[in-house]
């Protein structure tokens, strides 16, 4: 389009300005020399000697690339460059006149000196009308403060914001005092508490933004913003921002590598752990990829988003008959079976439908993963199946010892587990926001309830870089950090939405709840390469006899003649 700002039309835009902008102040110095009526003969020469200063001007106004500034972003610093480049022009220019003297007769030497002046006037406030403009209008905008003295501060005071700026502050010694884009950094334990919006321009760890946070709350600050220089955009502190856990160890070499040319099964590929490896497989360069999903809208999301090459199969993994067709199709190089019944209060009011649906959809996919010679495959498992306390967490436990003990022939066959993805859904989190923004209060089962959490992305990336590491039935824990408790998630969630942290209500453990989740880092087996993946112990069970024993789980419908079942599969099982 025409009006679209380029480089080289505020380049062009800029020369045309200084040029009618010189031949104005010119005119206006002759007039001004001669009281405003110019003799003739001294403008016989008038047009050679504006010549030669526009073109000096234009000259160093260009070496000193003030032709690629945006106009609204016209600085105390750029302005000192204007006023460097305007006084070399004149120099030259001047020295020009001078020494060609007798050419240029009869010339008013005091031209030059008036010229000068009215050009640093009209041209430097040609450059920063808009900035002064916008600044104004700035006045109707939210005041706020920047926390940091760094680049990041300075793309936020570039960009048009709903924020004006009024103060930048840092902790940071060697930045208090100094200035930047015309604001003196102040020291941020002097905080101006009277401005109740602030905006965080710090790199800093999860541990000093929690402490940030908690500060300027303290402080009075109602609003608080974190600046991402990626999307260009200041957007709300959240509490993935204050709780997720954020591996350091991601092997990014590894993943492509594992994924990279390869067909690619995802069973609940619609789900919120599904459609992130879906939409990592694409990013490291899968082949193609197979989506199976048992939700309509799920598979239609997921499929909307993807470009890569892709099929899509609406079917239900524990039906053998209509999942073996899909892999008599598709033959997948690697399987990673997502699909099952996480909500524990579900699975515990429908017990027969979770051992369907996790233990025989997850049956299935191994035995189809062998039967057509996939070369991996990963079961996304459960802090849950560590010492179960309730029937999601036991049937996903029989997924593991299946995955363990199944006779695997070339197939690699590996389970990952891990505890809570942030705003996955029907998590605490999604709840949460939507009772903050109905304006009821927090509902907590209990005070002292404490769970892992992780961001989903990062979770999914360590799943496929588990599964590249998988050689022979392993049990993948990844180190999720250290627990959180649901009450300071809360708190947090209502303290940074502005609302009363001690709304919430305790409605006590809900059936095969535990207090504490584990994953067993303590007494895995061993170290990977990677600090943030243990590989758990393998426990042995007589292959025939766990097939014997799932068939009779499968075929009970009672719900106590499940949990004994699931009891005596899975001794560690205490239900509660």
């Amino acid at each position: 389009m025409i009006f679209k700002p380029t480089k080289f039309k505020r380049a062009l835009f800029f020369m045309i300005g200084d040029f009618v902008l010189s031949f104005i102040t010119l005119y206006l110095a002759y007039l001004l020399r001669f009281n405003f009526f110019i003799p003739k003969e001294y403008l016989k020469n008038f047009f050679e000697i504006f010549f030669i200063f526009a073109g000096f001007k234009i000259f160093f106004y260009f070496i000193f690339k003030l032709y690629f500034v945006s106009w609204r972003f016209f600085s105390i610093y750029e302005l000192k460059r204007f006023f460097l480049a305007t006084t070399l022009a004149y120099l030259f220019s001047g020295s020009i006149l001078l020494l060609f003297r007798d050419y240029f007769l009869p010339f008013p030497r005091s031209v030059i000196f008036i010229d000068y002046f009215f050009s640093l006037l009209f041209i430097g406030g040609f450059r920063i009308s808009k900035r002064l403009f916008l600044e104004k209008l700035s006045t109707q905008k939210t005041p706020a403060v920047i926390i940091g003295a760094n680049q990041k501060a300075l793309l936020i005071l570039k960009q048009d914001t709903p924020y004006s700026v009024v103060e930048i502050y840092d902790d940071e010694e060697s930045n208090i005092g100094s200035y930047i884009y015309g604001f003196k950094v102040k020291d941020l334990q002097d905080i101006d508490s009277s401005v109740k919006s602030a905006i965080i321009a710090k790199n800093m760890s999860q541990e000093d933004l929690n402490r940030l946070v908690d500060f300027l709350t303290q402080k009075g600050f109602e609003d608080i913003k974190i600046y991402n220089p990626f999307e260009e955009k200041i957007k709300d502190v959240s509490i993935e921002d204050l709780l997720a856990r954020k591996p350091k160890d991601l092997d990014k070499k590894a993943i492509k590598e594992f994924i990279k040319n390869k067909k690619v099964l995802i069973t609940g590929a619609g789900g919120s752990i599904g459609s992130e490896i879906s939409r990592l497989c694409e990013k490291f360069l899968a082949k193609e990829l197979v989506l199976v999903d048992n939700c309509e809208y799920n598979l239609y999301a997921i499929n909307e988003e993807l470009e890569i090459k892709r099929k899509r199969y609406l079917i239900d993994v524990s039906r053998y008959d209509d999942l073996k067709e899909v892999f008599e199709k598709e033959k997948p190089d690697i399987v990673i079976h997502a699909a099952a019944y996480k909500h524990v209060p579900l699975c515990e009011e429908n017990p027969k439908s979770a051992v369907i649906n996790n233990i025989l959809g997850t049956k299935n996919c191994i035995d189809l993963a062998i039967e057509y010679k996939a070369e991996n495959f990963i079961l996304i498992s459960t802090d849950k199946a560590v010492r179960p306390t309730n029937v999601m967490g036991a049937t996903k436990r029989v997924c593991e010892i299946y995955a363990q003990n199944v006779p695997s022939n070339d197939t690699k066959i590996s389970a990952v587990r891990f505890g809570n993805v942030l705003d996955s859904s029907g998590s605490v989190v999604p709840k949460f926001r939507r009772l903050i923004k109905q304006n009821k209060p927090l509902t907590v089962t209990h005070p002292e309830i404490t769970r892992y959490f992780m961001l989903i992305p990062e979770a999914c990336q360590l799943v496929l870089q588990a599964g590249s590491l998988a050689k022979d039935r392993e049990i993948f824990i990844l180190d999720m950090g250290e627990p959180v408790k649901i009450v300071d998630l809360a708190k947090k969630m209502l303290k940074l939405s502005g609302k009363d942290e001690n709304n919430i209500i305790f409605t006590g453990l809900r059936d095969g709840e535990k207090l504490y989740e584990e994953l067993l880092i303590d007494d895995a087996q061993k170290k990977t390469i990677y600090d943030s993946i243990f590989i758990g112990e393998t426990t042995f069970y007589d292959f025939e006899k766990l097939q014997k024993d799932i068939e009779i789980l499968t075929s009970l419908n009672e719900k106590t003649a499940i949990i004994n079942k699931l009891k005596d599969i899975v001794k560690e099982y205490n239900p509660k």
